[in-house]
This record gives structure tokens, C-alpha cells and sequence, in this order.
């Protein structure tokens, strides 16, 4: 089955991908490997959650933006080199805007892992970064980015 058959059957859709907000590009191809730059859990052009995770934020709804961070990754490498050529899925790194104590950072970046494992089965299986950091660009509490194999 392929990938774009898959997130349908999921209930999925790519999102469109969003406009970079500096001096990048939203993925860049190298050899077989697509890198995304960081996604923010933005939607329809606006962010839909901000502040500190473990404050304003909980781990929940952080979690929920990390997946949605993913599917704007995906999103990226869909318009770089469609999404069905996506062989497996090599690396995640999150970032987690964190709240002074909060630990969970892996928990929540599991949100962008557990969507990866749906969409891609044994080759969403990934080594994988969870950060937390002081801040995010417009403050954001997560950012996901994605290192994908493609054909």
C-alpha cells in the first residue's frame, strides 16, 4: 500500500506546507536522504498552541503538536519528492519549549514517533532526539524535524 493510500485510510491529509519564516527552505534532498527544516505545529498559516510545556502547556496537548509537527514534515517532503517515495524514516529531533522542571520531553515528542509508526509500519521505526530548550520561534512548544530515506 502506499504512503499517500495510508494516511488516507488513517483519516489524514497533508497539510500545506508552511512558508518558511527566515532564510531556508522547508527540506532539501541529498543523495537518498530528504532533511526537513524544523516544523512547527502550525495550521492553516497560524500556530495552534503556544508557550511552555510543564506551564501553559501540558504534555497532552505538546504531544498532539508534535504530531502535527510530523505531518508538516511529511508535508515538506511530499512537495520536495511526493510522499509515496518515502522508503523508511531515519532520524526524528524534537524540541520541547520546556517549563523549568519539566522532564517529559520524550513523551511528548513520542506524538511525532507514534504518527510515523502509523503512516510507515516497521519503517517508521527511527533513532530519535528529544531536547527540551528555553524557547521556540513564536513560541511554540514544540518543533519536529524529520531525516527521510526516499527511492
Amino acid at each position: 500500500m502506499s504512503t499517500s493510500q495510508r494516511l488516507a485510510d488513517l483519516g489524514l491529509r497533508l497539510p500545506t506546507v508552511v512558508k518558511p519564516l527566515a532564510a531556508y527552505v522547508p527540506a532539501v534532498r541529498t543523495g537518498d536522504l530528504v532533511y526537513t527544516a524544523g516544523q512547527l505545529p502550525m495550521q492553516d498559516g497560524s500556530l495552534t498552541l503556544t508557550g511552555k510545556v510543564g506551564a501553559e502547556v501540558d504534555a497532552e496537548g505538546a504531544k498532539a503538536a508534535a504530531r502535527l509537527c510530523a505531518l508538516n514534515a511529511l508535508a515538506a517532503v511530499d512537495a520536495l519528492v511526493g510522499i509515496d517515495n518515502i522508503t523508511r524514516v531515519v532520524k526524528v529531533v524534537g524540541f520541547v519549549a520546556s517549563a523549568p522542571g519539566f522532564t517529559g520531553q520524550p513523551g511528548v515528542i513520542n506524538g511525532a514517533s507514534e504518527l510515523l509508526g502509523e503512516v510507515f509500519g516497521e519503517a517508521g521505526a527511527h533513532a530519535r532526539s528529544a531536547v527540551g530548550v528555553s524557547e521556540l520561534p513564536l513560541g511554540a512548544p514544540v518543533e519536529v524535524e524529520l531525516v527521510v530515506e526516499v527511492s
